[in-house]
């Protein structure tokens, strides 16, 4: 796909963009329930004293969610999780799992009635995410040259997942907490957006490989060098669409909070009918509100431009004046020297003579912390390369 005479998005035009998708406001409702709920937990915590994890739980509940949209995704992906473990059957107070009374018996029904609402939304945000992260991919590869480049960065993406499931299965797999498994997801998320800025700054051997090369274009280096930024256009996004976000959020951090005190107090105080009404209605209203954000977030992000024209980012667009290309006469050596920065990287060359008639690709794994990288090709009827 040709990018001759583009720039990456600016701000001012994504703003232009987003005009044309106003978000839904959310229900006022939303607010009033977090803070029911709020007032609800404060309650509880006057008949019997916050544990230091409780105390945890009310202070994040009344704080303030964190900027970025993709890290309220998965603050909420955390809290719905956290709340599915307090709503397992197995995990309820005694009286609830045996109903030991008609009302027992009707709080029951509630919590199911809000675990199956909940487990619907973890799995449509899940499959948000899983999409949003491939088209995020997909659209950098778009761009890039349809050769080795792109089938290396391919393997290396598809190593680096596997790489990164394993380090959760180990998490899971020595105990650790649901918190302990999303700080990690959240780390490694953040590992993908610096992975990603490296390509676009295209620094050390991976420079070599995406420019020296030829074919990269400028402006996608450009925009997926500044797609992260935290000035940069996406904070156009944030701007427009956070705010709803951020309400979702803190409802969904008082509906873990409420129901964590609810039901480790069950012994001493049974839930109220119009309490158990307010947990509902608020786990109603936020999948609800929350599956109708993330639909219509996701239609616009998939639709959202990165680069535009010249003109209309009133900017002259960068030309790419990386090309090299160099031609070996036969029987000559062409040495290149390139400084090495980085271990568990690749260097690779494209061979080609005049004619066409033969094509030949070399590819090297850097697996130590060598400095310095020598290519040696000396063409004579025949391409011979090393590396030193």
């Amino acid at each position: 796909m040709t990018t001759e005479g583009l720039v990456p998005i600016t701000r001012d035009y994504l703003a232009r963009y987003y005009d044309k998708y106003p978000l839904p406001p959310i229900p006022d409702g939303v607010t009033a329930l977090a803070a029911r709920l709020r007032a609800l937990s404060a309650e509880l915590a006057a008949a019997s004293p916050f544990s230091p994890e409780e105390e945890h739980l009310e202070q994040e509940a009344s704080g303030v969610p964190a900027h970025k949209i993709d890290e309220n995704m998965w603050k909420n992906r955390e809290q719905m999780e956290e709340i599915l473990f307090l709503l397992n059957k197995s995990r309820r107070p005694v009286a609830l799992q045996q109903k030991s009374t008609l009302e027992d018996a009707e709080i029951v029904s509630t919590l199911d009635d809000c675990e199956t609402k909940l487990k619907e939304m973890l799995k449509k945000l899940e499959q948000f995410q899983l999409k949003n992260a491939d088209n995020v991919f997909n659209t950098v590869m778009t761009y890039m040259p349809q050769d080795f480049r792109g089938t290396l960065i391919r393997q290396q993406r598809e190593r680096s997942e596997r790489n990164k499931q394993a380090e959760v299965d180990a998490v899971v797999s020595s105990g650790g907490s649901i918190h302990d498994r999303y700080a990690l997801l959240w780390k490694q998320q953040m590992d993908r957006r610096v992975q990603l800025a490296q390509l676009g700054s295209a620094t050390g051997v991976y420079k070599t490989l995406v420019r020296y090369l030829v074919g990269v274009p400028q402006v996608l280096l450009d925009f997926i060098r500044q797609i992260n930024d935290a000035n940069g256009p996406m904070e156009v996004q944030r701007e427009r669409y956070g705010p709803a976000l951020y309400t979702l959020t803190k409802l969904v951090l008082a509906v873990r909070l409420y129901l964590h005190l609810s039901l480790a107090r069950y012994g001493q105080k049974k839930i109220g009918k119009d309490d158990i009404a307010v947990l509902q209605q608020a786990v109603v209203i936020y999948t609800e509100e929350f599956g109708k954000f993330t639909t219509f977030i996701g239609e616009v992000f998939v639709n959202a431009p990165f680069f535009i024209s010249a003109e209309d980012a009133g900017a002259d667009s960068r030309k790419n004046d990386e090309y090299r290309e160099t031609i070996i006469p036969a029987g000559k050596t062409h040495e290149v020297i390139l400084s090495v920065e980085a271990v568990n990287s690749y260097i690779a060359w494209d061979f080609s003579l005049q004619q066409g008639a033969l094509s030949t690709l070399l590819c090297a794994g850097l697996d130590d912390c060598s400095s310095v990288c020598v290519f040696r090709v000396t063409v004579g009827g025949f391409l011979h390369e090393g590396i030193d």
